[in-house]
């Protein structure tokens, strides 16, 4: 805990490891750029590790801190091992990690189709990154955070893993062309991750490791207009959230200033939920 525990040194990470999966994808940019601003050094984690090496680069050149960029596939035990292994011989630990990895399938086509013709192959292929994947990491993690008695978990889920999707904002909407919807196997693994986090939250509490999970609202990226006023009528706060809107969150939870904070869904959505 910092000495000055009311000022914004409750904030500071100097000197702490951050690993984020998903690290180079629309969030993972902005919350990797927010860990290294408050002196995090950070392993950015993605399946595309030219995405992710370029992106460390970056960082380490504008912050200044140690920064490494890996490609993992984390639905792969293997790969995971390797990953976190390495996070580890290069930093010595790691005290932070926010398990942010997620897909929506490599085919919008399949992704978006009715739950009457979802495949299951698909379905798995869901399950395996959202929520097989954050089991692998938080495991391969948890062991370490366990060896140093301290660490803190972040896991990223969704609003459809709390309540429904709300099928009339779909009318018309699309996203890179395609008509949207939000399958039920996205708000599934969803609901899984918050699961999984109260699990591991008190499982792990008598360790010193915290678990809490980020539930984002809505985030513009490519949606039509369309989407967008659907999405924003329906919004206390009148609008769709914004990247950077998430940074805060994930630095409070990391941080010493969410202490005594575990088992956790920190909600930041406009107000969505609420409704």
């Amino acid at each position: 805990m910092s000495n000055n525990t009311l000022g914004p040194g409750i904030f500071d990470l100097t000197g702490k490891v951050a690993l984020v999966t998903g690290g180079s994808g629309i969030q993972g940019k902005r919350i990797t750029k927010g860990l290294a601003s408050f002196g995090a050094n950070v392993a950015i984690v993605d399946i595309n590790g030219d995405s992710a090496i370029n992106l460390a680069k970056e960082i380490e050149a504008e912050f200044g801190n140690t920064t490494i960029g890996i490609s993992c596939d984390v639905s792969n035990e293997q790969n995971v091992h390797e990953m976190v292994s390495k996070v580890k011989e290069t930093f010595g630990g790691i005290h932070i990690l926010h398990n942010n990895a997620a897909s929506k399938s490599s085919n919008p086509e399949d992704f978006f189709k009715p739950f009457e013709e979802f495949s299951l192959k698909l379905w798995r292929e869901i399950m395996a990154v959202n929520i097989d994947g954050m089991f692998l990491v938080a495991q391969a993690v948890g062991k370490i955070m366990i060896e140093q008695g301290k660490g803190s978990i972040i896991q990223t889920a969704s609003t459809y893993g709390v309540v429904a999707p709300d099928q009339r904002i779909y009318n018309g909407s699309e996203y890179m062309g395609f008509k949207i919807n939000t399958p039920a196997a996205y708000s599934t693994s969803k609901a899984a991750v918050i699961g999984l986090t109260r699990y591991l939250a008190t499982y792990w509490a008598d360790k010193g490791i915290r678990v809490n999970s980020l539930t984002p609202g809505g985030i513009e990226s490519g949606q039509n207009n369309v989407f967008k006023e659907n999405y924003a009528s329906r919004t206390p706060l009148g609008r769709m959230g914004k990247v950077d809107e998430m940074v805060g969150a994930v630095i409070y939870l990391a941080s010493d200033a969410s202490s005594y904070v575990t088992g956790h869904n920190l909600i930041v959505d406009g107000g969505w939920t609420a409704w």
